[in-house]
């Protein structure tokens, strides 16, 4: 089965209607053929986004709980090892490549198992054009 590394921002998008887009379509599309892994950081910014909604009025907790229900039965793993590499891989390619160190960690996962990157993100896309990473495209 073939992998890419799923980032928070296109996760999100599906759970937001308003935040609707037709990449983040697309890559749920591949979870018919492919799994996605997401380094350790990715449940804990998932969770975040869920509550900053709620707390915000765009969610309900049944809302949360619902997607949160969709997600766990997605082929979706997480790369236990990126939380070891946080204080040296990562920071590092944050350095280098101007991220934050979340973006960096999808970046680092998408680099050391040679998985295409999905994401919305353009300074995400920019940086793994610099190292070599592809990005999901249609």
């Amino acid at each position: 089965m073939k992998r890419f590394v799923l980032d928070c921002s296109v996760t999100m998008a599906w759970c937001f209607e308003d935040e609707t887009a037709g990449y983040a379509d697309m890559v749920l599309e591949k979870f018919g053929t492919s799994e996605a892994v997401v380094p350790s950081i990715w449940p804990l910014e998932v969770a975040n986004v869920l509550l900053v909604g709620e707390r915000r009025g765009r969610l309900t907790t049944a809302d949360t709980v619902r997607f949160l229900t969709l997600l766990r039965a997605m082929p979706i793993l997480v790369d236990e090892e990126s939380a070891y590499r946080l204080f040296d891989e990562v920071l590092a390619l944050a350095r280098e490549q101007n991220l934050s160190s979340y973006d960096a960690a999808y970046l680092e996962v998408a680099m050391r198992q040679g998985c295409p990157l999905t994401t919305l993100d353009d300074s995400l896309c920019k940086a793994a054009a610099n190292v070599g990473v592809a990005v999901l495209t249609k």
